[in-house]
Order: structure tokens, then C-alpha cells, then sequence
């Protein structure tokens, strides 16, 4: 689902001072996970052509396949300071696009935190409020991790006038971030076909659109294309899942309102 983790109730241990956060910041993060980030940079990121970002997302995002879906691992919300989860244990969707794209860009563990910040969050300030919300924030708010590519690579594409944060009812979804007015552009699930496919590229950032007022996506994913054919490479909460599989594209998108398409840089 979208990243708006209003309470987080799990605690990572053990608690590692942070040397690239502020000093009221605390990196939370396992053992296991350590050990996999480390091995993750050194046999998928630093083997691989660096001139080809793409084919470094979909080795990283490989190394997740069948890990376990969990939700609201993040800790944050109005009322509680927030904290840097770092947990390869269990992912969500969202979550799982930010371990992917800041590894992909790491040389180490200590660069692959200063990645991590500033992917998840705007001008890389470790705060509730500034937490990257929102899917489309990742080519909206600073510093960018991808441009968005959806009207470029379809014709059919629609533009609609977003009130990000409102519910129907005026409230927010998320008290106290207020309201983020923002053009959003999707493809039509109807198009989404062979031909929309010859444009996009292993890497991509996909988020499933949705109609619902002050939500731009309700699912994220990574598309990549396969000897067998064309993925949204996700974290799935559907009960026959629970975990990182690799979804038929077109088939998934069929059922949905369409997309939204980001490229990484």
C-alpha cells in the first residue's frame, strides 16, 4: 500500500548511533540486515556496469524476491518523533522501493544511509512531516530520486488535478502535513499494453493510480522485463502472497486505473 504509516509498533534492536544523521537521530537496524546490505552493494552494485542504473535495480531488487511482507515497520507519526528504520526483515511496498533505489546508488553501508535519507525524505530532514508520503514526491520534492516519465512514454495519459493529504470529507489523511496540490498524470489501465511496454524500461518505478481523493497511488512496484516476459517485481499484501513476487505486468495492471510511470536517474 502507499507509505502513510500512521503508527509504527515494532522496535528495531540493537539501536546504532547514526554518524551521518543529526544527533537527535537514531539508526534502527538488525544485525541481519547489516549483513545483508554489506553483501548486497558488494556482489550486486559494485559487479555491475554502473552506465546501465536499470539492470542495477532489477539485481538489487532480485535479491528480495520471497521476502516477507510486513506493514507499518516505519516509526513516526503527529505524535511520535520519528526514527530511521532500516529492516530488510519485512518489507512493504513503499519501503521496498527505498532499500532498492538507495542501494542501487550506495559504495558502502554508511553511503547507503545517507541514500536512504535522502530517498525517504524531502530535503533529506528526518522528520515525520518531511517523509516522502507520497509516490509522486519521489519526482516532486528535493532531492528528486527519478523524473516522472508517464506522459512521455504514453499518449494516452491523463492529467488530473490532485489535492494530496484531503479526504473527500476535507480532513487529512495525515494531520498536521496539510494539503499538497499537484497535477498527477496516469495511464489508463485500458492501455496498458504491448505497446506501452516497448516503452518503458527494466528499473522503472511503477504506482498502481488510484480515483481516491488525496491518494495518488494505492500500490508500488518495480517493472522488469523478463526472458519470459514483462513484471511489476513487488511487495504484495494479497493473502496468496505476503511477500516480494514478481506479478505479470499486464495482467496485474488490467484490473486497476492505471499507472504512473517514474524513471531513476
Amino acid at each position: 500500500m502507499h507509505k502513510l504509516n500512521l503508527l509504527s509498533l515494532i522496535l528495531i534492536a540493537p539501536l546504532v548511533s547514526c554518524s551521518v544523521c543529526s544527533a537527535n537521530d537514531i539508526v534502527n537496524i538488525d544485525s541481519y540486515t547489516e549483513g545483508r546490505i554489506a553483501n548486497i552493494i558488494e556482489t550486486q552494485v559494485k559487479t555491475a556496469d554502473r552506465a546501465h542504473q536499470g539492470e542495477i535495480i532489477n539485481r538489487v531488487s532480485a535479491e528480495f524476491l520471497a521476502t516477507p511482507y510486513k506493514g507499518n515497520l516505519l516509526i513516526g507519526s503527529p505524535t511520535e518523533s520519528e526514527k530511521l528504520v532500516i529492516d530488510f526483515r519485512g518489507l512493504d511496498c513503499f519501503t521496498y522501493l527505498d532499500y532498492v533505489n538507495s542501494l542501487s546508488k550506495s559504495e558502502n553501508k554508511s553511503d547507503f544511509v545517507k541514500k536512504l535519507i535522502n530517498t525517504r525524505y524531502i530535503n533529506g530532514d528526518v522528520s515525520y512531516t518531511h517523509r516522502k508520503h507520497f509516490f509522486t514526491d519521489w519526482s516532486h520534492r528535493q532531492p528528486l530520486n527519478a523524473k516522472d516519465i508517464t506522459a512521455q512514454v504514453s499518449s494516452h495519459s491523463i492529467t488530473v488535478a490532485k489535492h494530496l493529504n484531503q479526504k473527500e470529507n476535507g480532513s487529512e489523511f495525515i494531520p498536521t502535513l496539510g494539503v499538497v496540490n499537484r497535477d498527477v498524470s496516469y495511464i489508463p489501465a485500458e492501455f496498458v499494453n504491448d505497446e506501452l511496454i516497448s516503452h518503458l524500461k527494466t528499473g522503472d518505478y511503477v504506482g498502481i493510480y488510484t480515483k481516491i481523493k488525496g491518494l495518488d497511488v494505492t500500490h508500488t512496484g518495480i517493472f522488469i522485463m523478463t526472458p519470459t516476459g514483462a513484471v511489476l517485481r513487488n511487495a504484495s499484501s494479497l493473502k496468496k502472497n505476503m511477500k516480494v513476487v514478481d506479478s505479470p505486468f499486464i495482467q496485474y495492471v488490467k484490473n486497476t486505473p492505471g499507472i504512473i510511470v517514474l524513471r531513476a536517474f
